[in-house]
């Protein structure tokens, strides 16, 4: 199973930015993992930032992003988005994507994981 991220790249402070993020495998079927995204800055452990069900039905935000971001899902194309709206320096991190079989959670225990893509923030 691979999953490749990307949209990472510079944005100024209030600005939007797009990342996506592609699962790909051949035994895995996409729409049977709930979906999140995680991200890590320099000397801070990763955290979560959002989620979403196997059907795109159901989603979390960690506290810090919502209403600012905004997950989606499309099972067609087998792909997991977060749109970063009115973003903040200390959303600069390195951002993950991740699957779980099990269904969306906070807590870090998901089955694959994304290679990362840089999120930079200017102010």
């Amino acid at each position: 199973v691979q999953l490749q991220a990307s949209g990472g790249g510079l944005v100024q402070a209030g600005g939007s930015l797009r990342l996506s993020c592609v699962a790909s495998g051949r035994t895995f079927t996409f729409s049977h993992y709930a979906m999140g995204w995680f991200r890590q800055a320099p000397g801070k452990e990763r955290e979560f930032v959002a989620a979403v069900s196997y059907a795109g039905i159901t989603s979390d935000y960690a506290d810090s992003v919502k209403g600012r971001f905004a997950i989606s899902r499309d099972n067609a194309k087998n792909t997991v988005s977060l749109q970063m709206n009115r973003v903040k320096p200390e959303d600069a991190a390195v951002y993950y994507c991740a699957a779980r079989r099990a269904g969306l959670t906070r807590a870090d225990d998901y089955n694959f994981w994304g290679q990362g893509t840089q999120v930079t923030v200017s102010s």
